[in-house]
């Protein structure tokens, strides 16, 4: 099967999301598409770089990103040529999955649902904020209670995307993780939050279930029982 795969800005399930995809690339060809969002959440997590593992770059084996895509978004009318037997969004935020519940298709994820929907292609979402609380993997980050601010930071100075100062620069962490067995004081670490889910994002999930060829996952594992 010929499937894409959509990546948007969250980091929770996004590491399910990869493992669940490098074991359905075993057997399927897939095409990724990552989101402006999901690009730079991706190279926090450590994960952008091996997203070559899952698509190698041949054709409908792909990875497409919204950076570079332009805003007519050419390669999502493949889903309108039966290129695909499928679409998956894992992870999909709360914006994507308003925008898609109400019809807006102006980013390279959403323009792909209304493509594959308009092509009745099925599509696959794992939404993030579904309801009650959520405890979410963070990316790397410095905590300052622990920090002792030392004139001659070990880890700043060995930093290989210079992503360190008096915290980490996000946008410039790859998620490498060298950081962390430099700092004497063990104040580089990862950790978890703990968000409540908005009701409008709860009934934004539940309208999806009533779309057209729209169908609403619990987790990335599920993706493997539909494949």
């Amino acid at each position: 099967m010929n499937i894409a795969w959509g990546i948007t800005g969250a980091g929770h399930f996004l590491k399910e999301s990869y493992e669940v995809f490098k074991k359905l690339a075993e057997e399927h060809k897939v095409t990724i598409l990552i989101s402006s969002a999901g690009e730079e959440v991706l190279q926090m997590y450590g994960l952008l770089d091996k997203l070559t593992s899952i698509s190698c770059g041949g054709y409908l084996e792909e990875i497409f990103l919204e950076s570079e895509m332009g805003r007519s978004f050419p390669k999502t009318g493949r889903f309108l040529l039966g290129r695909y037997d499928a679409l998956v969004i894992s992870p999909a935020t709360s914006n994507t999955v308003a925008k898609i519940v109400h019809g807006i298709a102006d980013s390279l994820i959403t323009n792909a649902v209304a493509l594959a929907s308009k092509g009745r292609i099925p599509v696959h979402i794992v939404p993030v904020d579904v309801s009650g609380s959520i405890k979410s993997e963070m990316p790397y980050f410095m905590d300052r209670k622990v920090c002792e601010k030392c004139d001659n930071c070990i880890p700043k100075r060995n930093c290989p995307q210079g992503a360190i100062a008096e915290q980490i620069d996000l946008l410039k962490c790859d998620g490498c993780g060298i950081c962390v067995k430099y700092c004497p004081n063990n104040a580089i670490r990862k950790g978890f939050v703990e968000f409540h889910v908005r009701d409008v994002d709860a009934k934004n999930v539940n309208a999806l279930l009533s779309m057209e060829d729209v169908f609403v996952l619990d987790a990335p594992a599920d993706i493997l029982k539909v494949f």
